[in-house]
């Protein structure tokens, strides 16, 4: 439940994933609602890091319809390719972004975003949505992250 969510005080990102990703599978387990399993992912994403936006774009139509996020509004559709949440659905692989200004088509859905990663969530082998964070601050993601949150993304089940 996320009232027993336990929140690292740790300042390493490897303990605070690792405190983290058991506390999420356990949200999850016996819970086959989507929405609600996607909601208590970026909840409890948001919660131990502070992140400035944490949520989920799911491929519907042909593009990528926002989700269950936590944070600012954001923007509703995504194209393929487009921005770097089209850019990861249409390459199929996690990209972190270190500084999104230099982001060849960045969609700007907050002139606060500074630096992101996108993580591809699968299907059968096939890319179904993405999550997607966003920080103010610069360089704040790196290989820990997209380790450890492709791992959380795995635990998603359809």
């Amino acid at each position: 439940m996320a009232e027993d969510l336990n929140i690292t005080t740790s300042t390493d990102k490897t303990e605070q994933y690792t405190t983290l990703v058991p506390q999420i599978a356990a949200l999850l387990d016996g819970e086959t609602d989507l929405v609600a399993n996607l909601a208590n992912i970026s909840a409890a994403l948001k919660e131990q890091f502070k992140w400035f936006w944490v949520g989920f774009y799911m491929v519907k139509n042909e593009e990528l319809v926002l989700g269950p996020f936590q944070g600012p509004v954001a923007c509703t559709r995504i194209k393929l390719g487009k921005g770097v949440c089209g850019a990861a659905w249409e390459q199929a692989k996690t990209l972190v972004v270190p500084d999104v200004e230099e982001f060849p088509g960045h969609i700007a859905c907050s002139s606060l975003s500074r630096s992101e990663i996108v993580v591809p969530v699968f299907q059968n082998n096939i890319v179904v949505g993405v999550l997607d964070v966003d920080s103010e601050l610069l360089d704040q993601f790196d290989e820990t992250d997209a380790l450890f949150l492709e791992q959380i993304v795995k635990l998603i089940k359809f």
